[in-house]
């Protein structure tokens, strides 16, 4: 399944004005379940008294949680990294059009070796480590580029479902995956020896999120792969499925799960 020609021809569309990009934001929040976990931990992280942090979006893309994570607290101080010099250069363009341009940066860097050291209070890494062969590294980079204190916040697949993989000859949704899930107790010892402590993994994507997300996601780019005339008629398709989809996410969020295909992952540094 071709996921990323579908999310290029998106993002060229909406870029022709700057309220199509913030109405494009917008319409992630809603659509996006991951967005909704994220999201509402951020935002407690915040009320727990984060006014001026220095904060790494680890794997920027379209930059929209930059603009959430800007929008929820306007004293931060967002630096956002990706290793696709196209997206770099859009998010750039975008938000030096913006009020956010005084808080807000885009560079191109490779995880894998990218370190700044006891530079972050927070470093966000959403759908990012299923894309990295050498996670370990990354892992070890965001320890050090964390202060003392500083909080890793991951979502990404679990390996219950993750990427849409549910058997050995299922093929992942995303085809650029190395992974199609993490393991809850894999990807905690592999912080644990990266030097990270309180380390926290909880399942997202259960029965009703995964419901959703083929409601609201799958379903819809399918449809487009098959043919982009199938545009004209998604309106309707959201105008049906999305009370229902909504409903769904928030049910996923509310409830503890025994078992998702999404992992929502918080670490912390501590030297002491």
């Amino acid at each position: 399944m071709k996921y990323d020609p579908v999310k290029s021809k998106i993002g060229n569309l909406v870029n022709r004005r700057l309220w199509m990009r913030k109405l494009f934001y917008r319409l992630l929040d809603i659509l996006l379940l991951r967005a909704w976990h994220v999201k509402r931990l951020i935002r407690s992280l915040n009320n727990s008294g984060m006014d001026n942090a220095n904060i790494l979006d680890a794997g920027s893309g379209f930059g929209q949680y930059t603009w959430s994570m800007w929008r929820i607290n306007r004293s931060w101080t967002i630096h956002g990294v990706d290793l696709k010099q196209e997206q770099i250069d859009d998010c750039n363009s975008f938000f030096n059009k913006t009020k956010a341009a005084d808080n807000v940066s885009f560079a191109l860097e490779d995880l894998s070796a990218y370190t700044q050291t006891d530079m972050y209070d927070l470093i966000l890494s959403v759908d990012v480590m299923e894309h990295i062969e050498d996670d370990n590294a990354v892992f070890r980079n965001f320890h050090t580029s964390l202060r003392d204190r500083g909080c890793l916040l991951i979502s990404t697949p679990s390996d219950r479902g993750g990427s849409d993989v549910h058997h050995d000859h299922d093929e992942s949704f995303i085809e650029e995956h190395v992974r199609d899930g993490y393991g809850k107790e894999e990807i905690s010892g592999k912080l644990r020896n990266a030097g990270f402590s309180e380390i926290s993994v909880r399942y997202t994507y259960g029965r009703p999120g995964q419901l959703s997300w083929k409601l609201s996601m799958k379903y819809p780019i399918l449809m487009l792969n098959a043919s982009w005339l199938f545009a004209i008629v998604l309106p309707l398709w959201y105008l049906i499925v999305m009370p229902l989809a909504l409903i769904l996410n928030v049910i996923d969020v509310r409830k503890e799960h025994h078992e998702g295909s999404g992992l929502l992952v918080t670490a912390k540094k501590s030297t002491t």
